[in-house]
This record gives C-alpha cells, structure tokens and sequence, in this order.
C-alpha cells in the first residue's frame, strides 16, 4: 500500500514540476496547461499574436482556432447583414458614399461575407506598395484612418440598392487575402465572398441614403445580424 502511495506521490510530483517548467517555458504568456480554461483574447495574448505576426511563426493551436468557418443562420426577408465578425468602428459618409467599416480583432471569425444579394461586377487589388500609402489623400479615406500601408481586395457588387463595393483590408506586413468569387458570380445575402489572414476591418461602400440599424461600438456577427431593412434614410 504504501508502495502505491510513494508511486502517487511522484506521479504528482513529476506533473508539478511539467506544470513549472511550462510555465517557466512560456513566461509571459499562458501555459499550455491553463490555455484552455481561458477565453481567446487570454489563451493567446495580443503581444504574443503581434511577436508572431513579426517573425511569421504562428503557433499551432491559434491558426487551427483563426481558421474557423462556422455555418451562420442567414436572417430571411428584405434585410442587409453585416459582412464581417467584429465591432462596428463607424458608418461615416465621404463623397457622397456611405462606409460602413468593421473592425476585426485576431480573435474574430475572418470569413467575409457579402451583405446583400448581388452579381459580382469585378473583384480588385490595390496598394502592394508601401510608399503609396506613407502620405497623400489617400491616408484621409474613412476606411483608412489609422491603418500603415494598407493592402486591399475590392470585390464590387450589381444589386438591387446600385453599386455596392466590399473591401477587405489589411496591412503591409499581414496582406494574405483570399477571395474566393469572381465576376459574373451571383451570390445569396450572407454567401462567403472570402477571407483575410490578421486583417483588420472590412469596409463595405453603399449609395448614400442608407438607413441603418445598427449603431457604431456595437459588435457584429457576419451574415446574422441585420443591419438594416433596406430602406433609404429620410
């Protein structure tokens, strides 16, 4: 009996000391032992995600968890969705255009979808070049302020509501975009357009008139929550 206790004893021990040298291992950032107790933004922390972004090594766990796809349940009627996961920064209006701009965080779904039914008109590439984007006008677009060397993908959309331009947007040093549609494409409300890899916002440019539903500082969901009823703004 006591033989049993002693082999307890040290099988305890042996974990404790696994659990310290983790720890000690992955100081500051959470040990594997812990990580799954916490919730995302704490299981990988934003200082570890942006030491990664820098040396290009991701760790395993988090881009099995960044690369999540879940199924959404499209709202039904004559409604406009949001095109991304996230929080909604703004809905400003420039040049006769209204942005409706959504800010992801690395711990946010970065599947984009299209907020409206539609036919694809062109889908585009813009700003592979830092010094384009140091200074000028450019910088002062809404989608824009307070981003470095922004890369995008401009998938433009035919719909019933006029032109409709979905932007997916990210930086210099993460522009790994993938858009999964092509001209001619007709797509549902709520269908996948694609996906960015630590993109940051997702700007989508309506006719101005608008009205919307939703108020900026207020999450959303991409492909279920409504954003407004399609009705022009009085």
């Amino acid at each position: 009996m006591r033989k049993y206790a002693l082999l307890i004893q040290g099988a305890i021990l042996v974990i404790c000391v696994a659990a310290a040298a983790e720890l000690f291992a992955t100081f500051p950032f959470p040990s594997p032992f812990i990580k799954p107790l916490l919730p995302p933004n704490l299981r990988w922390p934003t200082a570890q995600v942006e030491a990664w972004v820098e040396s290009g090594d991701f760790g395993s766990d988090f881009l099995e968890y960044f690369a999540r796809d879940p199924e959404r349940k499209i709202p039904a009627g004559n409604n406009l969705v949001s095109p991304a996961d996230g929080m909604l920064q703004d809905i400003a209006v420039q040049d006769g255009t209204t942005y409706f701009i959504v800010g992801l965080s690395f711990w946010d779904v970065h599947v984009v979808r299209t907020p409206v039914e539609g036919v694809v008109k062109s889908v585009e590439q813009e700003g592979l070049h830092f010094d384009r984007f140091r200074n000028g006008p450019v910088k002062e677009m809404v989608y824009l302020r307070g981003k470095d060397a922004p890369v995008q993908q401009i998938v433009t959309l035919d719909t019933k509501y006029g032109e409709i331009k979905v932007r997916l947007i990210t930086s210099y040093w993460a522009s790994r975009i993938k858009v999964w549609v092509h001209s001619g494409q007709k797509l549902e409300k709520g269908e996948r357009i694609g996906r960015m890899l630590l993109g940051s916002t997702v700007a989508v440019e309506f006719p101005d008139g608008m009205k919307f539903s939703v108020q900026p500082r207020t999450r959303v969901v991409g492909g279920e929550t409504i954003i407004s009823s399609g009705e022009a703004a009085p």
